[in-house]
């Protein structure tokens, strides 16, 4: 499974970049608001330094909800980096441009996907990944991680190439789950990451043989 983070943030993208694990970055225009970047520009100059920072791919999420808009957005910011994914919400508009944009060679992230017809849909027009929304279902009373799997087994059957990229990733045992479900891909928060590595006899275990090693040689 690849580990993208779910984050704006440049010293949380630095961590996680140093762990060594990390495999790409997704972003939306909320995240960006978050750590206080506003206007054109600064978000363009933003994702710019993301791509600096990491190895692997950079989702940039266009704003408009109209074809001719997001086409245009899109071809912008697939400009600016090899490593960019114009990332696309699953409305009629942005499956058009999805197709559009995969046949001038442009990757996409089909965002917003909150059921396996709207993954269907996206992965017929040529997305590069596909994002269930995990924790956003799982917050309704439904089974995120369950789509997850329909997915999965679904894009198997079909042999389509779109990877399943789970989002709205909340904490570690998301992650597992994930795993399980057979997901290419995880976005997660640092701290998710960070919770696979908590274990309590882990940590039991490393006192002791600090201790023992301390009782030998003082």
């Amino acid at each position: 499974m690849k580990f993208f983070i779910d984050t704006a943030n440049l010293e949380q993208i630095k961590e996680a970049q140093g762990l060594g694990v990390l495999d790409g970055v997704t972003t939306n225009p909320s995240l960006m608001a978050k750590e206080g970047i506003k206007g054109e520009k600064n978000i363009i100059e933003h994702y710019k330094k993301i791509c600096e920072i990491v190895d692997g791919d950079v989702s940039a999420e266009v704003i408009s909800t109209e074809f001719e808009g997001m086409i245009a957005e899109g071809e912008k910011l697939a400009a600016l980096h090899p490593q960019i994914v114009v990332k696309v919400p699953v409305i009629k508009e942005g499956i058009k441009a999805i197709k559009y944009l995969t046949d001038k060679g442009i990757r996409t992230n089909c965002t917003l996907v909150f059921s396996s017809g709207q993954a269907l849909l996206a992965a017929k027009a040529g997305a590069t990944y596909v994002s269930p929304f995990i924790g956003r279902l799982d917050d309704n009373s439904t089974d995120g991680v369950e789509l997850i799997r329909q997915i999965v087994e679904m894009y198997n059957y079909y042999e389509f190439d779109t990877q399943v990229l789970a989002a709205s990733i909340r904490h570690t045992m998301h992650i597992i789950k994930c795993v399980e479900a057979g997901a290419d891909v995880a976005t997660c928060p640092l701290s998710a990451i960070l919770g696979l590595l908590k274990h309590p006899l882990t940590d039991l275990g490393l006192e002791k043989f600090l201790a023992d090693y301390h009782k030998l040689n003082g």
